[in-house]
C-alpha cells in the first residue's frame, strides 16, 4: 500500500505495559475466576433513568437530523452553565463548543494551539492518552514529574526548568487520573504566573471537577487566566456517561470560534438525540450529587480499609474515582507488584509506571466497585503486601 502519513504513524501505545495487567483480570474473570478488577475508570452503574428516558423520547421526537456544529444552543447554554459552576467564571455559550466526549475535546485544544515543531509541558502523573495527541499535533512534548511525597502537587521550579523557547502550552489535569491529587490554590497560582509571564496556553483537564472530595479550583478562575485557558471537561464521570461521548471545551470566544471551523472538518456536529438528553441532564443534574457522595463515600472506606497495612503509604487520593498507594517499600517494580497482586491474591490493579515515571512504585486502586468488594479488596491487599515481605526476607 502507499506510505502513510508520519502524522498516523506517530501516534503509538503510550506507558508501559499496565494494560495487559488489565486485560488478563478481565479475562481471568470472564472464564470465571474470583478476580477483582480495580484497574479500569468505568462506573460499576448505569446512567440515570432520567437521562436515558430523555434520549429514548428525542429519538422518539425525530430529533435525529443534523446539529449545529458548535453543539445544539440549548446544550451549549446548559455547557455553559455547568462551566460557570466548574470554573467560577461566568461563562457564554459561545465560549463553550460540545464534543464527542472529553478526548475529542483535548485533542481539538491540542490542535488549536500547537503548531509541528511546537513544544508543549505535560505534568505528571497524567492520563495515558496525553503524550500522543501533542504527537499527533507534530508537537513535542517534556513531562515533567510532580513529586509523590509532595502528594503529586505541581512543582513551578520543575516546570520553569522545562520551559523552551518555543514552548506554547501546558497540559494540567486537577483532580487528577491517576493519582486523585487536587491540586491546591497555591499551585495553581504558581502556574498562572508562568503562563501570563511567558505568554503561554493553560489546559486544564477538568472532567473529574464533581468528584473533587474538596474544594475543585479551575486556573481559569484566576486573574489573567481566562483569556489563556481551555478548560477539557466531560459528562463521563460527573453524569455518570462514559458511553454516550459527549463533552465540551471551555475558553475565549475567537479561540471558540475557531474550534468550530475545526469541527466542520472532524466531527460535522453531535448527534441531536444525544445532544438533548444531554442538555436536560445538565440542566437537571441527574446523577451528579448521588455520584459524587457515591465516590467520596468508597473512597473513604477504602482508605479506612487499607490503613495501617504494612510498608503500604497512600499518596494523593483526596478526589477522582482512584485510590493510588505507594508499594515501593515492599516491591521497587509496581510493575511486578501488579503481576504477582493478581495471581496470589486475585485483584488486578493498574501499575502506575503506566502513567509516567513520577508514579513509578505505585499501583492505581480504581473505586468503581461497590464497598463490601472495596473493603474485600483492601483485605487482600493488606495480606499480599504482609505475605510479600515475609517471603521476600
Amino acid at each position: 500500500m502507499p506510505k502513510p502519513s508520519k502524522r498516523i504513524t506517530g501516534i503509538v501505545p503510550s506507558g508501559k505495559d499496565g494494560w495487559e495487567v488489565h486485560f488478563a483480570a478481565w479475562t481471568r474473570k470472564q472464564a470465571g475466576e474470583d478476580i477483582i478488577v480495580l484497574s479500569v475508570g468505568d462506573h460499576d452503574f448505569d446512567t440515570p433513568s432520567e437521562t436515558i428516558e430523555a434520549c429514548v423520547n428525542a429519538v422518539r421526537g425525530s430529533n435525529h437530523h443534523y446539529t449545529p456544529l458548535p453543539g445544539l444552543l440549548r446544550l451549549r447554554r446548559a455547557m455553559a452553565a455547568a462551566a460557570t459552576a466548574c470554573t467560577g467564571v461566568l461563562t457564554e455559550p459561545d465560549e463553550v463548543i460540545a464534543t464527542p466526549g472529553g478526548q475529542a475535546a483535548l485533542y481539538a485544544a491540542v490542535q488549536g494551539v500547537l503548531d509541528p515543531g511546537d513544544h508543549a509541558i505535560v505534568v505528571a502523573p497524567y492520563y495515558a492518552t496525553y503524550p500522543n495527541t501533542f504527537s499527533a499535533a507534530g508537537a513535542s512534548f517534556t513531562v515533567v514529574e510532580t513529586p509523590a511525597e509532595d502528594g503529586f502537587q505541581p512543582r513551578a521550579d520543575m516546570i520553569r526548568a522545562a520551559l523552551k523557547p518555543n514552548t506554547r502550552a501546558i497540559l494540567i489535569n486537577t483532580p487528577n487520573n491517576p493519582t486523585g491529587a487536587v491540586y491546591s490554590r497555591e499551585r495553581l497560582e504558581q502556574l498562572a504566573d508562568i503562563c501570563k509571564g511567558h505568554d503561554l496556553w493553560l489546559l486544564s483537564d477538568e472532567v473529574y471537577w464533581t468528584l473533587g472530595g474538596g474544594e475543585h479550583i479551575s486556573p481559569r478562575s484566576l486573574p489573567g487566566m481566562a483569556e489563556r485557558t481551555l478548560v477539557i471537561n466531560s459528562m463521563s464521570k460527573s453524569h455518570g456517561m462514559t458511553g454516550w461521548r459527549m463533552g465540551w471545551l471551555t475558553g475565549p470566544k475567537a479561540m471558540i470560534a475557531l474550534m468550530t471551523d475545526l469541527n466542520l472538518v472532524t466531527t460535522y456536529g453531535l448527534p441531536a438525540f444525544i445532544s438533548i438528553a444531554c442538555a436536560e441532564a445538565l440542566e437537571n443534574h441527574y446523577g451528579v450529587k448521588d455520584i459524587a457522595e457515591r465516590y467520596a463515600a468508597r473512597r473513604t472506606v477504602f482508605l479506612d480499609a487499607i490503613r495501617g497495612a504494612n510498608e503500604v503509604t497512600v499518596r494523593g487520593s483526596e478526589g477522582g474515582m482512584y485510590v493510588m498507594l505507594d508499594v515501593s517499600a515492599v516491591e521497587a517494580d509496581d510493575e511486578k507488584f501488579a503481576w504477582a497482586l493478581l495471581d496470589q491474591e486475585k485483584v488486578g490493579v493498574m501499575p502506575g509506571s503506566s502513567f509516567g515515571e513520577a508514579a513509578a512504585g505505585h499501583i492505581r486502586i480504581s473505586l468503581c466497585q461497590p464497598e463490601p468488594i472495596l473493603k474485600e479488596a483492601a483485605l487482600r491487599v493488606r495480606r499480599f503486601a504482609s505475605n510479600y515481605r515475609r517471603e521476600a526476607a
